[in-house]
């Protein structure tokens, strides 16, 4: 797992795309700080940037970096969560723009698997998760359901977890406003 983490980080640090496993599903990532690498993830996806990606950061005190306010409400949902949770929060910032609502907010997760969690650190800075998939296509569950077009359009794909069979849990994705007023997206 260690030599998988530093060829991300080599990829990362240049402004690359890697394809890697996460806490819900195989996802497509970058530096969430590096605005081209954001929208070579978007032109990947063949999605518009309307749609923001969701960005993880290793531990929950990273949220105060990108988030203007965090609602004392999120570090309940964060700790009573059980499973992988992202949080849309109002006025974020310190991220790429295409990461960034139209109304300032962003969507971000905090990771528990130890391989994205390990990365996240050693990068330093937060990592977008965007599915491994084309827009309007079925979101691949396990690697071997990831097209070819994907797997061939980003710089590095990580070995680790490939032959997992279990099948990944969607994230559940809320809006917490910053009076506290919660809207689940997805379950």
């Amino acid at each position: 797992m260690e030599e998988e983490i530093q060829n991300c980080l080599e990829i990362l640090r240049k402004g690359g795309i890697i394809l890697y496993p996460t806490d819900t599903v195989w996802s497509i990532g970058c530096d969430a700080k590096n605005e081209q690498a954001v929208q070579r993830i978007y032109e990947i996806k063949k999605r518009v940037d309307a749609v923001s990606m969701i960005i993880l950061v290793n531990r929950e005190d990273e949220l105060n970096k990108y988030v203007r306010e965090v609602p004392a409400v999120a570090w309940d949902l964060l700790e009573m969560s059980e499973t992988p949770l992202a949080i849309i929060y109002e006025n974020a910032g310190s991220l790429a723009p295409g990461l960034l609502g139209t109304d300032g907010s962003a969507a971000i997760s905090v990771t528990k698997d130890v391989f994205c969690n390990k990365l996240v650190y050693k990068f330093g800075k937060p990592i977008v998760s965007a599915a491994a998939n084309i827009s309007g296509q079925p979101t691949p569950q396990k690697f071997s359901e990831i097209s070819d077009e994907i797997k061939k359009a980003v710089d590095y794909v990580v070995k680790h977890r490939q032959n997992d069979l279990q099948k990944g849990q969607p994230m559940q994705i809320i809006s917490l406003k910053s009076n506290g007023q919660i809207k689940i997206i997805k379950k």
